[in-house]
């Protein structure tokens, strides 16, 4: 589904998303990806929540945002406790949404020069 246009040169922005993809700046991401305003991880090594770990969400941490949105494909599915305990435990609020729906978010977010993570993924 395309998104509105949006003209912003120096940020990261979702241009386009479908079940397998994500665009980001008129580049199609088919594999899970970690964006944020300035930066992505791409791909980022996750197919589905059972991968989430420590160490893979190290990138998403990293990023030092206010807000993390977790992309869980096509349906909202929501990652273990263990999962959200370790973003409470630095501050960092979690959002778990559609791939769809946090396409949509972090665009309004950025735009309002949030400190927002997007963690995505996108099964192969």
């Amino acid at each position: 589904m395309p998104l509105a246009e949006d003209i912003v040169t120096s940020r990261h922005r979702i241009t386009a998303y479908s079940a397998q993809t994500v665009t980001v700046n008129e580049v199609v991401h088919r594999h899970s990806l970690v964006l944020t305003a300035q930066n992505i991880v791409s791909p980022w090594p996750v197919t589905s929540l059972a991968d989430l770990s420590d160490d893979n969400l190290a990138p998403v941490l990293e990023s030092k945002p206010a807000v993390v949105l977790l992309g869980t494909g096509e349906q909202q599915r929501f990652p273990e406790a263990r999962i959200f305990a370790l973003f409470g435990q630095q501050g960092i609020g979690l959002e778990v949404m559609d791939n769809g729906a946090l396409c949509r978010t972090f665009n309004i977010l950025v735009a309002e020069d949030r400190a927002v993570t997007a963690a995505i993924i996108l099964a192969p």
